[in-house]
Protein backbone atom coordinates (compact mmCIF):
# COMPACT_ATOMS: atom_id res chain seq x y z
CA UNK A 1 0.00 0.00 0.00
CA UNK A 2 1.56 3.57 -1.05
CA UNK A 3 1.17 6.42 1.28
CA UNK A 4 -1.39 7.36 -1.08
CA UNK A 5 -3.47 4.30 -0.63
CA UNK A 6 -2.92 4.40 3.05
CA UNK A 7 -3.72 7.87 3.75
CA UNK A 8 -6.94 7.29 1.52
CA UNK A 9 -8.14 4.46 3.75
CA UNK A 10 -7.48 6.52 7.14
CA UNK A 11 -9.82 8.57 6.23
CA UNK A 12 -13.26 8.54 7.92
CA UNK A 13 -11.78 6.34 11.15
CA UNK A 14 -12.38 7.53 14.67
CA UNK A 15 -10.83 6.62 17.87
CA UNK A 16 -14.15 4.30 18.94
CA UNK A 17 -13.28 2.53 15.45
CA UNK A 18 -10.01 2.24 15.94
CA UNK A 19 -10.54 0.86 19.74
CA UNK A 20 -12.99 -1.40 18.60
CA UNK A 21 -10.74 -3.10 16.80
CA UNK A 22 -8.30 -3.45 19.39
CA UNK A 23 -10.65 -4.92 21.53
CA UNK A 24 -11.31 -7.37 19.08
CA UNK A 25 -7.92 -8.27 18.29
CA UNK A 26 -7.50 -8.49 22.41
CA UNK A 27 -10.53 -10.73 22.98
CA UNK A 28 -9.14 -13.12 20.04
CA UNK A 29 -5.86 -13.44 21.80
CA UNK A 30 -7.34 -13.74 25.12
CA UNK A 31 -9.46 -16.79 23.81
CA UNK A 32 -6.53 -18.53 22.35
CA UNK A 33 -4.89 -18.17 25.58
CA UNK A 34 -7.09 -19.41 27.48
CA UNK A 35 -7.78 -22.60 24.87
CA UNK A 36 -3.79 -22.86 24.75
CA UNK A 37 -4.24 -23.03 28.79
CA UNK A 38 -7.12 -25.13 28.85
CA UNK A 39 -5.45 -28.04 26.28
CA UNK A 40 -2.27 -27.46 28.38
CA UNK A 41 -4.22 -28.67 31.60
CA UNK A 42 -5.65 -31.14 30.07
CA UNK A 43 -2.35 -32.80 29.25
CA UNK A 44 -0.94 -31.78 32.54
CA UNK A 45 -4.06 -34.18 33.97
CA UNK A 46 -3.46 -36.63 31.33
CA UNK A 47 -0.16 -37.02 32.00
CA UNK A 48 -1.01 -37.01 35.93
CA UNK A 49 -3.34 -39.58 35.51
CA UNK A 50 -0.97 -41.85 33.69
CA UNK A 51 1.55 -41.32 35.98
CA UNK A 52 -0.45 -42.25 38.92
CA UNK A 53 -1.55 -45.23 37.18
CA UNK A 54 2.13 -46.28 36.27
CA UNK A 55 2.72 -45.67 40.12
CA UNK A 56 0.13 -47.67 40.89
CA UNK A 57 0.72 -50.68 38.74
CA UNK A 58 4.62 -50.35 39.69
CA UNK A 59 3.71 -50.71 43.78
CA UNK A 60 1.74 -53.34 42.54
CA UNK A 61 4.57 -55.23 40.85
CA UNK A 62 6.70 -54.50 43.92
CA UNK A 63 4.26 -55.68 46.39
CA UNK A 64 3.97 -58.97 44.29
CA UNK A 65 8.07 -59.02 43.75
CA UNK A 66 8.56 -58.63 47.70
CA UNK A 67 5.40 -60.73 48.79
CA UNK A 68 7.41 -63.67 46.07
CA UNK A 69 10.50 -62.63 47.75
CA UNK A 70 9.46 -62.79 51.42
CA UNK A 71 8.13 -66.50 50.34
CA UNK A 72 11.03 -67.86 48.53
CA UNK A 73 13.15 -66.57 51.66
CA UNK A 74 10.59 -68.35 53.67
CA UNK A 75 11.27 -71.80 51.74
CA UNK A 76 15.01 -70.94 52.33
CA UNK A 77 15.03 -70.51 55.73
CA UNK A 78 12.82 -73.79 56.11
CA UNK A 79 15.42 -75.81 54.05
CA UNK A 80 18.59 -74.23 56.10
CA UNK A 81 16.66 -75.08 58.89
CA UNK A 82 15.45 -78.52 57.74
CA UNK A 83 19.31 -79.04 56.73
CA UNK A 84 20.84 -77.82 59.95
CA UNK A 85 18.63 -80.32 61.42
CA UNK A 86 19.34 -82.94 59.95
CA UNK A 87 23.49 -82.03 59.78
CA UNK A 88 23.11 -81.96 63.83
CA UNK A 89 21.61 -85.10 63.83
CA UNK A 90 24.51 -86.50 61.82
CA UNK A 91 26.95 -84.51 63.87
CA UNK A 92 25.76 -86.44 66.97
CA UNK A 93 25.26 -89.82 65.57
CA UNK A 94 29.15 -89.18 63.92
CA UNK A 95 30.19 -88.47 67.43
CA UNK A 96 28.76 -91.30 69.08
CA UNK A 97 30.24 -93.65 66.66
CA UNK A 98 33.26 -92.09 66.91
CA UNK A 99 32.87 -92.36 71.33
CA UNK A 100 31.75 -95.85 70.89
CA UNK A 101 34.86 -96.56 68.75
CA UNK A 102 37.36 -94.76 70.68
CA UNK A 103 35.36 -96.74 73.38
CA UNK A 104 36.01 -99.99 72.20
CA UNK A 105 39.94 -99.04 70.85
CA UNK A 106 40.63 -97.83 74.11
CA UNK A 107 39.37 -100.89 75.54
CA UNK A 108 40.97 -103.43 73.11
CA UNK A 109 44.15 -101.40 73.74
CA UNK A 110 43.67 -101.26 77.59
CA UNK A 111 43.74 -105.20 77.25
CA UNK A 112 46.74 -105.56 74.87
CA UNK A 113 48.56 -103.39 77.21
CA UNK A 114 47.83 -105.59 79.99
CA UNK A 115 48.51 -108.59 77.97
CA UNK A 116 51.92 -107.33 77.40
CA UNK A 117 52.32 -106.38 80.80
CA UNK A 118 51.18 -109.80 82.43
CA UNK A 119 53.73 -111.43 79.77
CA UNK A 120 56.57 -109.78 80.80
CA UNK A 121 55.85 -109.44 84.60
CA UNK A 122 55.39 -112.88 84.79
CA UNK A 123 59.03 -113.89 82.90
CA UNK A 124 61.09 -110.70 83.76
CA UNK A 125 62.12 -111.84 87.01
CA UNK A 126 63.74 -114.85 85.55
CA UNK A 127 65.71 -113.07 83.02
CA UNK A 128 67.82 -110.84 85.59
CA UNK A 129 68.36 -113.85 87.63
CA UNK A 130 70.01 -115.48 84.54
CA UNK A 131 72.20 -112.60 84.10
CA UNK A 132 72.97 -112.48 87.60
CA UNK A 133 70.53 -110.15 89.24
CA UNK A 134 68.78 -112.19 92.01
CA UNK A 135 65.30 -111.10 92.22
CA UNK A 136 63.94 -110.89 95.85
CA UNK A 137 60.88 -108.95 95.38
CA UNK A 138 59.13 -107.91 91.99
CA UNK A 139 56.23 -104.86 92.15
CA UNK A 140 53.59 -103.60 89.67
CA UNK A 141 52.46 -99.87 89.10
CA UNK A 142 54.88 -99.14 92.23
CA UNK A 143 54.41 -95.56 93.25
CA UNK A 144 56.93 -93.10 94.60
CA UNK A 145 54.97 -90.45 96.71
CA UNK A 146 56.69 -87.48 98.32
CA UNK A 147 55.60 -86.61 101.94
CA UNK A 148 52.17 -84.88 100.66
CA UNK A 149 51.18 -88.49 98.55
CA UNK A 150 51.65 -86.24 95.45
CA UNK A 151 53.12 -89.37 92.90
CA UNK A 152 56.65 -88.60 91.75
CA UNK A 153 56.78 -91.11 89.49
CA UNK A 154 55.11 -94.38 88.21
CA UNK A 155 57.32 -97.57 86.98
CA UNK A 156 54.92 -100.41 85.32
CA UNK A 157 57.30 -103.14 86.71
CA UNK A 158 59.62 -102.57 89.77
CA UNK A 159 62.46 -105.79 90.63
CA UNK A 160 65.01 -105.62 93.83
CA UNK A 161 67.04 -107.04 95.49
CA UNK A 162 69.25 -105.96 98.65
CA UNK A 163 71.67 -104.96 95.87
CA UNK A 164 69.99 -103.52 92.98
CA UNK A 165 67.04 -102.22 92.31
CA UNK A 166 65.48 -102.16 88.35
CA UNK A 167 62.68 -99.92 87.24
CA UNK A 168 60.80 -101.48 84.13
CA UNK A 169 58.64 -99.71 81.32
CA UNK A 170 56.50 -101.96 79.39
CA UNK A 171 54.68 -101.07 76.63
CA UNK A 172 52.66 -102.58 73.30
CA UNK A 173 54.74 -100.62 70.95
CA UNK A 174 57.95 -99.38 72.54
CA UNK A 175 59.04 -95.48 70.94
CA UNK A 176 61.70 -93.28 71.49
CA UNK A 177 59.65 -90.86 73.42
CA UNK A 178 58.93 -93.67 75.61
CA UNK A 179 62.14 -94.01 76.41
CA UNK A 180 62.88 -90.38 77.28
CA UNK A 181 60.43 -90.41 79.77
CA UNK A 182 61.41 -93.44 81.35
CA UNK A 183 64.75 -92.16 81.85
CA UNK A 184 63.32 -89.09 82.94
CA UNK A 185 61.23 -91.42 85.99
CA UNK A 186 64.27 -92.90 86.79
CA UNK A 187 66.29 -89.95 87.79
CA UNK A 188 62.93 -89.29 90.19
CA UNK A 189 63.50 -92.37 91.35
CA UNK A 190 67.00 -91.97 92.22
CA UNK A 191 66.80 -88.93 93.74
CA UNK A 192 64.03 -90.80 96.07
CA UNK A 193 66.23 -93.57 96.92
CA UNK A 194 68.53 -91.38 97.77
CA UNK A 195 66.20 -88.94 100.29
CA UNK A 196 65.98 -92.39 102.02
CA UNK A 197 69.19 -93.53 102.23
CA UNK A 198 68.64 -96.39 100.04
CA UNK A 199 72.18 -96.88 97.81
CA UNK A 200 70.99 -99.52 95.82
CA UNK A 201 72.24 -99.59 92.53
CA UNK A 202 69.53 -98.37 90.38
CA UNK A 203 69.25 -99.69 86.88
CA UNK A 204 66.64 -99.35 84.14
CA UNK A 205 65.13 -101.71 81.42
CA UNK A 206 62.48 -100.95 78.48
CA UNK A 207 59.98 -103.92 77.31
CA UNK A 208 57.80 -104.30 74.56
CA UNK A 209 56.05 -106.54 72.19
CA UNK A 210 57.53 -104.45 69.55
CA UNK A 211 60.62 -102.85 69.76
CA UNK A 212 61.92 -100.94 66.46
CA UNK A 213 65.52 -101.05 65.72
CA UNK A 214 66.30 -97.61 66.23
CA UNK A 215 64.38 -97.48 69.81
CA UNK A 216 66.72 -100.43 70.84
CA UNK A 217 69.71 -98.28 69.26
CA UNK A 218 68.45 -95.63 71.27
CA UNK A 219 67.77 -97.39 74.78
CA UNK A 220 71.06 -99.23 74.58
CA UNK A 221 73.12 -96.43 74.04
CA UNK A 222 71.70 -95.03 77.40
CA UNK A 223 72.29 -97.99 79.40
CA UNK A 224 69.43 -99.40 79.60
CA UNK A 225 68.79 -102.95 79.22
CA UNK A 226 65.75 -104.30 76.46
CA UNK A 227 63.92 -106.99 76.76
CA UNK A 228 61.98 -108.19 73.88
CA UNK A 229 58.89 -110.46 73.19
CA UNK A 230 60.04 -114.03 71.84
CA UNK A 231 57.39 -116.67 70.88
CA UNK A 232 55.45 -117.21 73.81
CA UNK A 233 58.06 -115.99 76.05
CA UNK A 234 60.54 -112.95 76.49
CA UNK A 235 64.50 -112.17 76.37
CA UNK A 236 66.77 -109.95 76.96
CA UNK A 237 67.72 -108.30 73.53
CA UNK A 238 71.35 -109.03 72.61
CA UNK A 239 73.01 -105.64 73.34
CA UNK A 240 76.02 -104.22 71.00
CA UNK A 241 79.43 -104.89 72.02
CA UNK A 242 80.98 -103.02 74.46
CA UNK A 243 77.67 -102.49 76.22
CA UNK A 244 77.61 -101.97 80.02
CA UNK A 245 73.77 -101.44 81.81
CA UNK A 246 74.18 -98.03 83.03
CA UNK A 247 73.59 -97.49 87.21
CA UNK A 248 71.92 -94.48 88.40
Amino acid sequence: MTAEQAAEAAKGLTFEKVWAALMEDWLRMEESRQEWERRMEESRQKWEDRMEESMREWEKRAEESRREMRESRQRVDESDLEWKKRMDESNREWKKQMADLSKNLGGLGNSIGQLTESMFRNELWKKFRNIGIPVTCQSSYKEFRDSNGRVLAEIDIFIENGEYAIAVEVKTKMEIEFVKDHLERIEIVRRYLDERGDKRKLIGAIAGGTVPDNVMRYAHKHGLYVVVQNGDSVSIADAPQGFKAREW
